[in-house]
């Protein structure tokens, strides 16, 4: 009625990975990366320095660090600890009571600690999408993909993709970048869904396939910026001036220059006279006023 121990097993490779029936194309502009459940509590299952968690932990962080340069927003989903029965229900004849109330049991592991720029959102079922305001959340920010890692494969990311598919939000699941009970229980997760509802890729296609759509956004601006003065992002202030925090000419040329050559009309006078990124933002990305800066 609990999870049991898991034994460690090797990530899918691209030779196993199944044929989806569609060919849908991540990008930037329209996806959305959700982490799915990556808790202490769930990793805990598969004993101390497993392989194949550490894998795990670390081609999520590489598709999260590729996704908040290219200002695709990151979503955690998060069980809460000591859920009462009523929250809780069918889940307990199942799995048993949850989480504790214990920090070190409901926190996303340390390696994918979660900024003040993602959001953390409160797990109640298999489904991301249930009891959440997932879905409107996409809706209302013009999003129709969904980037799925994390775990457990055959339950939560797979339900996860199956509800986005009946909102018409094409899911991709990501092969190297989820762990399951099993080998066996994980290449079936990705069979149902390359048969009936999202695109399995591997974590290097899915970062190809972002990468290639030339998008700006208001955080891929303040990632460029916050790399260029080598401070984190989560330390710029939209109101700071640039040239007081750093930032000289020559490095706000090259900023003119790139963007420039993306087809961005903005000068390197523009940018010396409003050295803000409030000021940049209202420049370079068109719809920052509809927008709310977090």
């Amino acid at each position: 009625m609990s999870i049991p121990s898991i034994a460690s097993y090797t990530l899918p490779t691209e030779n196993e990975l199944p044929k989806s029936k569609v060919d849908w194309k991540a990008e930037a502009s329209r996806s959305v990366l959700l982490i799915h459940d990556m808790q202490q509590y769930f990793l805990d299952f598969y004993g101390q320095d497993s392989p194949l968690i550490q894998q795990l932990i670390q081609n999520i962080s590489t598709i999260k660090e590729t996704c908040t340069k290219l200002g695709i927003p990151t979503i955690y989903t998060a069980q809460p600890g000591d859920q009462n029965q009523e929250d809780r229900a069918l889940l307990t004849d199942f799995w048993g009571p949850g989480l504790d109330d214990d920090i070190e049991q409901t926190k996303i592991t340390d390696q994918l600690a979660p900024t003040e720029d993602d959001m953390v959102q409160t797990k109640w079922r298999y489904s991301a999408f249930k009891k959440s305001q997932l879905l409107e959340w996409m809706q209302e920010n013009g999003k129709d993909q969904l980037i799925i890692c994390g775990v457990y494969a055959n339950i939560g990311c797979i339900v996860t993709a199956v509800e986005a598919f009946m909102s018409d939000i094409q899911p991709f699941i990501v092969a190297d970048a989820m762990a399951d009970f099993s080998k066996e229980q994980h290449e079936e997760a990705l069979v149902f869904g390359a048969g009936r509802c999202a695109r399995p890729l591997m974590m290097k296609q899915l970062i190809e396939d972002i990468s290639s759509e030339e998008t700006i956004t208001v955080q891929s601006i303040k990632v460029q910026v916050a790399e260029m003065l080598e401070v984190s992002p989560d330390q710029l202030n939209e109101q700071d001036d640039l040239i007081e925090s750093g930032l000289d000419s020559i490095r706000i040329m090259m900023l003119a220059e790139d963007w420039s050559s993306k087809g961005i009309d903005i000068s390197f006078i523009e940018m010396i006279e409003s050295p803000t990124l409030e000021a940049w933002y209202q420049k370079l990305v068109p719809e920052y006023e509809t927008i709310q800066v977090k």
